[in-house]
């Protein structure tokens, strides 16, 4: 039996969080690819709605993709449908690149192709990772898919400045045509890997289950208390499955509660405007300092540190504060950096450029730790087994569709508001998003989902 454990632990959890990349390299690499793009088909991108699209397309996909992969990954499994989402991410990427000159409708189109792949990473990647971690590293592990979610975009931002030099057709192309490149590692690293262990015990094969722990438990009691444990909770999850809990269900009865909770952190992890940073923040540069957009990327390559540095702070102060406290202290700071370039301006009645870039940098560290990763953290701990898949499935496209109005509204909003004024109206609903919390999201660090459920079904 010895001889089988032929993939490594630290194989199996690189490549099963590396869909994490994917996702992340194509939120970032728009950023650098679009002043580049406006410069190219000037007569198409001058419409700041155009604008939108084309940035927020692939969003607009991912509403869909998340939906349609997690409900396929029940039938198919996690680990094909991760390899087939390798495949449609390497194929329109590709398409991208050879977008006709000024066919905007066409890379809106292909973009919102490419969102499927994109939803489908961000929904298989974390049942995934906390399917074959042991229970004392689901924690490590959601920081870990934050982790490369993080990298990808700076790896998205790096790419976007090494090509910067290219001629402005060829930029852009090459930019987007690369986020291929890691579809094509991902793809092979994935077949190497094996499939979730509870998805072969939910379809009959036990023995192969058995084979899959043995790579990544440390002895054979391990193993078979969890097999056990993992057949328990397939017979508990057929039984829920019977209920036929309908979406309309969720808002009704002892569950409303949860889902609003769960559902509303999702919501609000988006409409905090976070992603019209990362989106735009070469033109939020080249606005505020008056320079051109593509001597700008630079801010973007600086954004992305911050956010791998944030994820890994993660990593380390996760389990040493309570969700709720370390959440509302985020959407604090968040709140404040919006709004103090704002009330600074008012008050002087002069503009400070560097004033918005700087506290768009404290902005962005405060929400790597603490809105980025625990957002999931907590609908991943909120909703009870009967109405997890549904309620998580429906947080998941309200995330979506959150950055998807954030990508598309933010040029439109720029372009009759100043940026100052614009954040400031996200930083009044960071300010929302604290008082949610507060008031309707309960601590779930360190309680079961039963004590959840029964502390509330009351109220």
């Amino acid at each position: 039996m010895e001889n089988e454990k032929k993939i490594p632990s630290w194989f199996i959890y690189f490549f099963g969080s590396f869909g994490g990349i994917l996702f992340g390299y194509d939120i970032g690499v728009m950023t650098g690819a679009l002043p580049f793009l406006k410069i190219d088909w000037v007569s198409s991108m001058s419409n700041a709605t155009l604008v939108g699209w084309v940035t927020s397309g692939v969003t607009f996909g991912a509403i869909f993709g998340g939906a349609l992969a997690g409900q396929l990954a029940d039938r198919l499994g996690r680990r094909r449908m991760i390899l087939y989402s390798a495949v449609i991410f390497c194929v329109f990427s590709l398409l991208s690149g050879v977008a006709p000159n000024n066919g905007v409708f066409y890379l809106i189109i292909i973009r919102c192709f490419l969102g499927l792949a994109v939803g489908a990473a961000s929904a298989l990647v974390p049942p995934y990772m906390a399917e074959l971690a042991p229970a004392r590293l689901r924690g490590r592990m959601n920081g870990l898919n934050q982790t490369m979610i993080v990298s990808g975009m700076l790896i998205s931002y790096i790419m976007d400045y090494l090509f910067k030099g290219l001629p402005t057709a060829w930029g852009w192309r090459i930019m987007l045509a690369f986020a291929a490149v890691p579809a094509i590692v991902l793809f092979f690293g994935v077949l190497k890997l094996p499939e979730s262990p509870r998805y072969l015990v939910n379809h009959g094969q036990n023995d192969e289950a058995r084979k899959v722990l043995s790579y990544v438990r440390s002895n054979d009691n391990e193993i078979d208390s969890e097999l056990n444990d993992i057949k328990k909770t397939a017979e508990t999850e057929k039984h829920a499955a019977n209920k036929s809990v309908s979406y309309a269900s969720l808002f009704t009865g002892k569950y409303r509660y949860l889902v609003i909770a769960g559902v509303g952190v999702a919501a609000f992890q988006q409409f905090q405007g976070a992603n019209a940073i990362f989106y735009y923040i070469p033109l939020i540069v080249e606005s505020a300092l008056k320079i051109n957009a593509s001597d700008a990327l630079i801010w973007s390559v600086l954004q992305g540190v911050i956010l791998v540095v944030g994820a890994l702070l993660y990593m380390v102060i996760a389990e040493k504060f309570k969700r709720r406290t370390l959440i509302m202290c985020g959407g604090t700071v968040m709140a404040i950096s919006f709004l103090i370039p704002a009330i600074v301006n008012k008050i002087t009645s002069t503009e400070h450029p560097m004033l918005l870039l700087v506290f768009l940098c404290v902005y962005v560290f405060f929400y790597a730790f603490t809105w980025a990763p625990l957002t999931w953290v907590i609908v991943g701990e909120m909703f009870p087994l009967a109405v997890r898949g549904k309620a998580a499935g429906l947080a998941s496209s309200f995330n979506w569709i959150g950055s998807f109005v954030v990508g598309l509204l933010f040029p439109i909003m720029t372009a009759s508001l100043s940026q100052e004024a614009v954040f400031a109206i996200f930083g009044v609903i960071c300010i929302f998003g604290v008082l949610f919390v507060k008031f309707f999201v309960p601590e779930t660090k360190g309680i079961s989902l039963e004590e959840i459920e029964a502390r509330n079904v009351k109220e």
